[in-house]
């Protein structure tokens, strides 16, 4: 009979124990989609991303890198404010909504046409989470971008 007990005890430790809460202090990011992965002059990209915060701080910054495989020269990267609707609230699970332009006057920040002379850019977007207090998500990757050359 103690063993039955002491095997149902050590089941419900190892349960417990492995049951990871979903929000903490450093930010979570996770990739959930992207508008298009061929981009053409004139369009605009929409990444979406999901986020975890457990102290709801996370109205800092969003750090985005563009990483070209066949042009370095078409690399860039920043350091962008967070968008105004983001909740402040503990426990947070939301969703952020990141837009480049392929072009100007779209509204949106804009993504340079390809430096390399005669080739389209196939790339990867970066994103970093940053909270209030500095502290930063996993950096997450895009799935391959081509932006095609006008």
């Amino acid at each position: 009979m103690k063993a039955k007990v002491l095997i149902i005890a050590f089941i419900l430790i190892g349960i417990t124990a492995c049951t990871k809460n979903q929000f903490t202090t450093a930010p979570k990011l996770t990739f959930k989609q992207v508008n298009t992965q061929e981009l053409s002059p004139g369009q605009v990209i929409e990444f979406q991303l999901e986020y975890t915060d457990k102290e709801g701080d996370i109205q800092d910054s969003i750090y985005i890198q563009k990483l070209a495989k066949n042009c370095v020269a078409s690399n860039f990267e920043g350091l962008y404010a967070m968008p105004s609707d983001v909740p402040v609230q503990s426990n947070t699970k939301a969703e952020i909504d990141i837009r480049f332009a392929y072009g100007t006057n779209l509204g949106y920040p804009a993504i340079k046409e390809p430096a390399c002379l005669g080739q389209n850019d196939t790339c990867v977007f970066r994103f970093v989470l940053s909270d209030k207090e500095k502290h930063s998500s996993d950096t997450i990757l895009s799935p391959e971008i081509i932006l095609i050359k006008r």
